[in-house]
C-alpha cells in the first residue's frame, strides 16, 4: 500500500509563491511518475502537472507559473507554485501514475493522497 501525503498549502495572496510537497511511502517512488491535480469549489479535479523520466509537462494554466520536480532520495514530489492568481485557488493533490507516462488523464493514477488547501487572495 502506497500513501501520499502532501504539505505546504496556505493562504497567500495573488502574485506570492508557495511550494507544495508531497512525500510517498515505499521504496519504488522512483519506478512511478508522479502528478498534481486541483479541485476548486464547485469544479471538477483537474490536471496540473505531472513529472516522468521523460519530461514535465503542465496544464495550460499554469504553464510558466508552476514548476513540478522531485527528490527520489527523499521519496518526495514538489511543486513550485509562482505568480498565483485567485483561479488558484483549489485543493492541490498528489498521485502516482501507474502507467509511467506523466499523463493527465486522473484514470491512470492509482494512488491519492488527502490533499491542502490553497488560497489566493486578493
Amino acid at each position: 500500500q502506497v500513501q501520499l501525503v502532501e504539505s505546504g498549502g496556505g493562504l497567500v495572496q495573488a502574485g506570492g509563491s508557495l511550494r507544495l510537497s508531497c512525500v510517498a511511502s515505499g521504496r519504488t517512488f522512483s519506478s512511478y511518475s508522479m502528478g498534481w491535480f486541483r479541485q476548486a469549489p464547485g469544479k471538477e479535479r483537474e490536471f496540473v502537472a505531472a513529472i516522468s523520466w521523460t519530461g514535465a509537462y503542465y496544464a495550460d494554466s499554469v504553464k510558466g507559473r508552476f514548476t513540478i520536480s522531485r527528490d527520489n532520495a527523499k521519496n518526495t514530489v514538489y511543486l513550485q507554485m509562482n505568480s498565483l492568481q485567485l483561479e488558484d485557488t483549489a485543493v492541490y493533490y498528489c498521485a502516482r501514475d501507474r502507467t509511467g507516462v506523466g499523463s493527465s488523464r486522473q484514470d491512470n493514477y492509482d494512488y491519492w493522497g488527502q490533499g491542502t488547501q490553497v488560497t489566493v487572495s486578493s
